[in-house]
């Protein structure tokens, strides 16, 4: 009898040679990678986060100005990174994971996750839990696939159902900062006391308030501290405009 395992590459070869290797992205050929979903160009165009970031946060900082995103934060969260920023070739590759039901996309996407996480004991990835009406409607949860494919990759273990979302909660995109806290507030809940180092796993960091609300129902079932890893981080207007700033500061002044 064949192995999980060997079976999955043989359906793998199979998709392969009736879907000839094209990009998601750019649709450009593929032939040359090993499992043709985004090719290698593409994800070179994804944006990594410049340093310095902020410890606690993963914020890139602006020489000179405090970081205040994470100033509301629980103090148990911190470490939390982001891999690239949510530009166009991320958000491409977010909207196909999380909308049109590209889940494998979270293979490719984990590579650049992977390199944001402290390796150690004790570390467990426990994903952004969605409610009950939008997983039926979406089928899976982006989150969860993304922290078992980031999982396979670093052996490292995946608790899916250490937090439970309670109840349903309007869409976040058009919410101001104070709206996504309120709409969040109280929205998750531990199932079980949680394990020693959990490491929340989300697809895009915009404000932080949900990284914010599910540490703080880890931290309330007894957990001692928090990170977090997402994919993609939305960069906010007012930090880009300070960063830009700074980029073209140098230039006037020598002026």
């Amino acid at each position: 009898m064949p192995r999980w395992g060997e079976l999955g590459a043989t359906l793998r070869r199979v998709e392969r040679w009736l879907l000839p290797g094209a990009c998601l992205l750019c649709h450009g050929p593929v032939e040359a990678d090993p499992d043709p979903l985004i090719c290698a160009n593409c994800r070179c165009r994804w944006t990594p986060l410049p340093e310095p970031q902020c410890p606690r946060c993963g914020q890139p900082l602006t020489p000179g100005i405090d970081c205040r995103l994470c100033e509301a934060w629980p103090s148990g969260l911190g470490g939390v990174k982001s891999a690239v920023w949510l530009d166009d070739p991320a958000r491409r590759a977010v909207h196909l994971l999380k909308y049109e039901g590209w889940w494998r996309l979270s293979e490719p996407m984990a590579l650049p996750l992977a390199r944001g996480i402290r390796r150690g004991a004790g570390i467990t990835l426990i994903p952004i839990p969605l409610g009950p009406a939008r997983l039926r409607s979406r089928g899976y949860n982006q989150s969860a696939v993304l922290a078992r494919a980031l999982g396979a990759r670093l052996a490292v273990p995946l608790w899916e159902t250490a937090l439970e979302r309670r109840r349903d909660t309007a869409t976040q995109t058009a919410l101001t900062p104070e709206a996504r806290r309120a709409n969040l507030s109280g929205a998750f809940r531990a199932r079980v006391a949680p394990p020693a180092l959990p490491v929340l796993v989300d697809d895009v960091f915009t404000t932080g308030a949900t990284l914010a609300e599910a540490a703080t129902a880890l931290l309330d079932a007894g957990a001692d501290s928090v990170s977090a890893l997402t994919f993609a981080r939305a960069e906010r207007p007012l930090a880009g405009a300070a960063a830009d700033l700074a980029r073209r500061a140098p230039f006037w002044s020598n002026a």
